[in-house]
């Protein structure tokens, strides 16, 4: 069996008049590559890592953004040099695990003397791309749930020039 399908709810109520949990989210998940199948992986380590969002710009795109940074804890450790990225493009978001790495260059500083430092990614994985379909108010309802907003592939899909993120 494979994964095609994500779907996210924020269980902790909220401080809004309704009370209720959420947003809640389901999200389209293609070209999932697993940790082991990443060329040149690294384990990951148990630090929080730095989150980096980007390409959000729309009034959705802003929600989906901070819907997707509030399922890490805000205290990024550093010290583990993890980085999780959410990059949008053309309404298909990316993700990827990186950790980044600090190696001693050949060449040397004229400054200082030293040998330089360069720095690098390494991908941790999984790596994996989501296109959001629904994102609903509140915690997960097929009856009475209200959503906040509804991919609609007839009316949405009719030009490849305009996105919704």
């Amino acid at each position: 069996k494979v994964c095609n399908g994500m779907l996210i709810s924020h269980l902790r109520p909220s401080t809004a008049a309704n009370g209720l949990g959420g947003p809640t989210a389901f999200f389209k998940v293609s070209n999932v590559i697993p940790s082991t199948d990443v060329p040149n992986n690294g384990a990951p380590t148990n630090h929080v890592p730095e989150l980096n969002l980007h390409g959000f710009t729309t009034r959705l795109g802003h929600r989906a953004g901070r819907f997707l940074g509030s399922l890490f804890p805000h205290n990024a450790q550093f010290q583990g040099r993890q980085v999780a990225t959410f990059h949008n493009q053309r309404d298909f978001i990316f993700v990827r695990h990186h950790r980044y790495v600090f190696e001693e260059g050949r060449e040397i500083s004229k400054e200082n003397g030293k040998k330089k430092t360069k720095a690098r990614l390494q991908e941790l994985g999984p790596r994996f791309t989501m296109k959001m379909r629904w994102l609903q108010e509140g915690t997960f309802d097929t009856q009475f749930g209200e959503y906040e907003w509804f991919h609609k592939r007839k009316e949405m899909d009719t030009t490849r020039r305009k996105f919704h993120m």
